[in-house]
């Protein structure tokens, strides 16, 4: 029994000290994975956007729903920038790898910007979504303008 917990323990350990980037077989799986998540953020980041700024009739339902979406995947892109990541197809800029510690800083400003548009969302009024809303797509500029080729 000893014996087992002993490889149980050790198989734990290896398995915690594998980086996250490891989850990908090749630097290209990260970019696709990365570009996904994204894509489906700024899908339903757009939804909540046509709402606030009244292209779309306001739902709270769906504002919610989106909300929470957006906050979740918010949080999948980060562990996609590993080593190697930097070359292909790609309009990541090379200051991602030349200035993590600033990526680093304007991803959590984003991260915490979605989690306040999502605690907005869900009074379930449009002025609080719009009040949330503008801070929120000013992160996005920030990483847009430094960090993203175009």
């Amino acid at each position: 029994m000893k014996t087992i917990l002993n490889l149980l323990a050790a198989a734990m350990a290896l398995t915690l000290a594998v980086p996250a980037q490891a989850q990908f077989a090749k630097p290209d799986d990260a970019i696709k994975y990365r570009k996904a998540s994204f894509n489906v953020m700024a899908t339903h980041f757009g939804r909540l956007g046509a709402m606030a700024n009244g292209r779309l009739p306001y739902d709270a339902k769906a504002a919610a729903d989106n909300a929470e979406l957006v906050t979740t995947m918010s949080k999948l892109p980060w562990a996609a920038f590993g080593e190697g990541t930097d070359k292909g197809e790609t309009r990541a800029k090379p200051e991602i790898w030349k200035e993590s510690a600033k990526y680093k800083e304007a991803a959590d400003k984003m991260q915490a910007e979605m989690a306040k548009l999502n605690v907005a969302a869900k009074v379930g009024n449009v002025e609080a979504l719009k009040a949330a809303f503008g801070p929120a797509a000013a992160s996005c500029k920030t990483c847009h303008d430094n960090f993203r080729k175009d």
